[in-house]
């Protein structure tokens, strides 16, 4: 959990950083920028609102991690908080390097040094990077001597941060830990945390939590749905008890999950395969034992599609005992469920 509660900005400036490929180059701020104390509360706000039960990434490389040139520059800023403005040019000219594909946006790249931050009870500097792209357009009402004046300006909307990373200065060797905002979800502008911050998910309790059930989502969607055995109540009852296994579980074992949501032993060996394939493709790793993330299974299980749709006149919602729906056919080939209840609200 993050705690901004007695933050501290420490160390602030902002640089334009455009397109490279457009020619678009670079204004470096030549000094820090000075922001009276209204400014600072609505800047923090606009930087950090957006960053609430997140992943946490650690920075990454193929070969060193000291070769990733936004570590390092965040690791001398850290060291040596007197060579901050430096490195935020340093971390501008990286991003300028970066901003090469056609979709990607010029704007404002803005370096924050934070003090007094709280990461899960523990007090710790961190660094802030956040890109401000989009602008928009605001409307000003001036009264005069007898109406009003209208007039509109561009400018940045303080809901609506584009880009955002936050570093905090824990477990060093370990690449950081490390927090992203990107309000683009094109794999077409996936610049700012692969090609630029080159990051990869912890492996901790959210990114295993998050990785399985999303396993188990896309067995169950897209395996299942072609084995004929099984009804759409029967595939929609997994889902249900896939999720109430994380939300009834402290801790996840992968042999006792398929003993108590997959049963049949056909259907667990096709899930191993899958799974096995599944993380091949998509590059993760996934322990076969580790904590539940709580805040990962309230995230993930959202996705998780438990309605019955049945032509365009019923929607039937499915969350409990598979045991109370059967499905047949009448003498005239119609087909129906039959539903089972106690009570009705």
């Amino acid at each position: 959990m993050i705690d901004f509660t007695n933050l501290k900005l420490s160390e602030f400036t902002t640089h334009k950083v455009g397109n490279k490929l457009r020619d678009e180059g670079l204004k470096i701020s030549s000094e820090q920028i000075s922001i009276n104390i209204k400014t600072k509360e609505l800047l923090l706000k606009y930087f950090l609102s957006p960053f609430n039960e997140l992943e946490v990434y650690n920075f990454t490389h193929s070969s060193e991690l000291d070769l990733n040139a936004a570590y390092t520059f965040v690791s001398r800023i850290f060291k040596n908080n007197l060579e901050f403005h430096q490195n935020s040019i340093n971390l501008a000219k990286h991003l300028y390097e970066n901003s090469t594909h056609p979709k990607v946006n010029g704007g404002e790249l803005s370096v924050c040094l934070l003090k007094n931050c709280l990461l899960d009870g523990i007090e710790v500097d961190g660094v802030g990077l956040f890109k401000s792209e989009v602008k928009d357009i605001f409307l000003k009402f001036e009264p005069t001597k007898d109406a009003f004046k209208i007039q509109y300006e561009k400018g940045v909307n303080i809901k609506k941060l584009d880009k955002g990373c936050l570093i905090f200065n824990l477990e060093e060797e370990q690449g950081y830990k490390v927090y992203i905002i990107d309000s683009n979800k094109s794999k077409d502008t996936q610049y700012w945390k692969d090609d630029f911050l080159n990051i990869s998910p912890a492996a901790d309790s959210f990114h295993f939590t998050k990785n399985f059930l999303s396993v188990t989502k896309d067995f169950v969607t897209k395996e299942l749905v072609n084995d004929t055995s099984l009804s759409n109540p029967d595939r929609i009852n997994i889902l249900n008890k896939s999720v109430d296994y994380f939300k009834q579980h402290d801790s996840f074992e992968k042999e006792a999950f398929e003993k108590e949501v997959l049963k049949d032993q056909n259907i667990i060996d096709s899930f191993r395969v899958f799974n096995e394939v599944y993380n091949e493709h998509q590059g993760v790793q996934i322990s076969d034992n580790f904590e539940i993330s709580k805040q990962a299974v309230k995230k993930q299980s959202k996705a998780f599609r438990n309605v019955l749709k049945l032509d365009k006149n019923f929607d039937i919602y499915i969350h409990g005992d598979r045991d109370l729906i059967e499905k047949g056919t009448d003498q005239n080939g119609r087909k129906y469920y039959k539903i089972y209840f106690e009570e009705e609200y």
